[in-house]
């Protein structure tokens, strides 16, 4: 076989482009606007070593000089001048992709069940004590829908009961513990009492439609009635808040709400506190791990710092919520969270 034959057979060579790092080009271009490698490291708050070691390393991935220095400062070459114009558009977009991103996350997205729940008094709370921040409030399923709106990033944080195993990259620490509240009409037994111990519910039926099934909340009250003999009946239809509150206050039924729900206001019911111990209802507040939201970092400290752990003389949690809400996240002195 011939020279020429093989050399027909030859495959073309492929040259890889280089892969520009942002950092080289952004140094390139202040030290053409600056003129000078140390105005250019004060402009971008590094060394003046480390423009040159930026400016050497995209001349090395360019195969070009760039730029040589000269007693009034730094020139341009041909080919610098050529990639100048490239340089700055690449700059440009970077920053324009920067400002929309932080411009979506001026607003903090959070999952909560119900805006008339706990909750919403902790986001208020907490809104007050920050400025120049927006806070968009995302209504769900609860845990089953949160896990899947934390991962995806259609929201920042979520306040929920926590039940079972969580996903490696949630994360969730105590938030608050609410205590339940018997709701019944003005002419029930239990009316005019001031508090209620739990052990004389014992036997009664409690009427719970939105206790939707395999649900954290539903759990949690069905652990609750085996613990003290109460029926929890989840029977419908669930017409929402006002009929709740109205089939309660026409004495046929009682409920139980949390201490800080709002509810529909109605002449004809009652709220009385449950105690000897408290059934206090666990929420938490969960977060992806990689979710890099400047304010959610406030919201995580304003939470540890207001949190009030669980107190067994005189509380009572389902055995599986106890170890997380016993213990105090942050040893200190706490604020109270405004209500």
């Amino acid at each position: 076989m011939s020279n020429n034959q093989r050399a027909g057979n030859l495959q073309p060579t492929v040259v890889q482009p280089a892969d520009l790092d942002l950092a080289t080009v952004r140094a390139f271009v202040a030290v053409t606007e600056d003129r000078y490698f140390s105005e250019a490291a004060a402009a971008l708050g590094i060394t003046q070593q480390a423009v040159s070691k930026r400016i050497a390393k995209l001349e090395s991935d360019l195969g070009v000089r760039l730029l040589f220095r000269t007693r009034t400062g730094a020139e341009l070459t041909k080919d610098g001048g050529a990639f100048l114009h490239h340089a700055r558009a690449l700059v440009s977009i970077a920053d324009q992709a920067l400002e929309m991103l932080h411009g979506r996350r001026r607003s903090l997205r959070v999952d909560v069940l119900d805006t008339r729940l706990a909750s919403i008094d902790v986001i208020r709370a907490f809104h007050r004590t920050v400025e120049d921040v927006e806070i968009d409030i995302i209504t769900s399923n609860g845990l089953r829908s949160a896990r899947s709106t934390l991962a995806h990033g259609s929201a920042d944080a979520a306040f929920a009961r926590v039940s079972g195993t969580l996903e490696d990259d949630l994360v969730s620490i105590p938030a608050y513990l609410e205590q339940a509240h018997l709701l019944v009409g003005r002419d029930h037994p239990l009316a005019g009492l001031p508090q209620v111990e739990t052990a004389r519910l014992s036997g009664m039926t409690v009427w719970m439609p939105g206790n939707a099934a395999r649900s954290e909340w539903a759990e949690f009250w069905d652990l609750f009635g085996a613990a003290f003999d109460i029926r929890i009946d989840t029977s419908g239809p669930d017409f929402g808040w006002e009929y709740f509150v109205e089939e309660i206050g026409s004495g046929e039924r009682i409920g139980l709400v949390g201490e800080w729900c709002r509810l529909p206001s109605h002449p004809r019911t009652v709220q009385i506190p449950v105690v000897d111990p408290a059934p206090m209802y666990p929420c938490s507040l969960l977060f992806h791990r990689q979710n890099h939201h400047p304010v959610l970092a406030l919201l995580i400290r304003f939470i540890e710092n207001n949190f009030r752990p669980f107190d067994p003389r005189r509380q009572w949690l389902p055995a599986p919520d106890r170890a997380a809400f016993t213990m105090d996240p942050r040893p200190h002195e706490k604020t109270e969270v405004p209500r």
